[in-house]
């Protein structure tokens, strides 16, 4: 079934989600998010794909957040359901089992921002934008991502607040992993994604795993998981085929 709210590209392993309603900054209506999980659904299930970059269209907002006229028109329990549908799909994006990489080509605000916070990587440039909104419309969220990414601190300031954090401190503060210029922001997603694809699935799955079930966890129960999953369903390979290009070169 083609996309309405969003487009989807797939080659060498990388799939490209782009958010498709630039008219409205892309915003975060229920049928965008919905295409949205389709299309992670699709990665998921999909073992050509290694990796995801989300971005947005246009050259302003990667998206500006939640659709608000769209909440604007919902009773009560309708807005009740449709904040317990959206918290489905941001855990789902949140625990896909391949890496997502987000390209933030501009404002990153409210929900948006939510999103953007479960990504694995982020690359951003001198448009990016991010605000932490909640708070400043009667909500809660983002506590469980953003204090993982730029520690408790700086993440009270940004829910306490919900104040525009620019590229420049969005870098300096850990909220983004890369900044470059516009011109260079896909091309440098879609390069990070393609030397993920270039390794062993499994592992790189494996380890996002690791990394995202150890939170809270102690070193030692954090070690212990990765024994185990080492010991189990993920064995190593031999050498003699993790370094077959190098034995190959260099025989001795």
């Amino acid at each position: 079934m083609p996309f309405e709210n969003i487009r989807f590209e797939q080659a060498d392993g990388v799939a490209m989600i782009t958010l498709n309603r630039p008219a409205v900054l892309n915003a975060l209506s229920m049928p965008l998010m919905a295409e949205l999980d389709d299309a992670i659904t699709q990665c998921d299930a999909d073992d050509e794909v290694r990796a995801v970059v989300v971005t947005g269209a246009g050259e302003k907002a990667f998206s500006a957040g939640a659709d608000i006229h769209e909440m604007a028109g919902m009773a009560q329990d309708e807005l009740d359901r449709r904040q317990a549908k959206r918290g489905e799909y941001t855990w789902h994006l949140a625990t896909c089992r391949k890496p997502v990489i987000g390209a933030l080509n501009g404002l990153t605000y409210g929900g948006a921002a939510v999103l953007a916070s479960t990504f694995d990587i982020r690359v951003g440039c001198e448009r990016t934008k991010f605000r932490f909104l909640a708070a400043t419309y009667g909500r809660i969220n983002s506590t469980w991502t953003l204090p993982t990414l730029i520690g408790m601190p700086m993440a009270k300031e940004l829910l306490y607040s919900g104040r525009v954090v620019e590229a420049g401190e969005a870098k300096a503060i850990g909220l983004l992993n890369r900044l470059v210029p516009s011109g260079e922001l896909l091309s440098t997603a879609r390069e990070l994604a393609a030397l993920i694809a270039k390794n062993t699935p499994a592992m790189v799955q494996g380890i996002k795993e690791l990394l995202d079930e150890g939170i809270g966890a102690s070193w030692q129960e954090r070690l212990q998981m990765e024994r185990d999953i080492l010991s189990g369903r993920l064995k190593p390979a031999h050498p003699r085929e993790g370094f077959k290009e190098f034995l190959e070169r260099k025989p001795r």
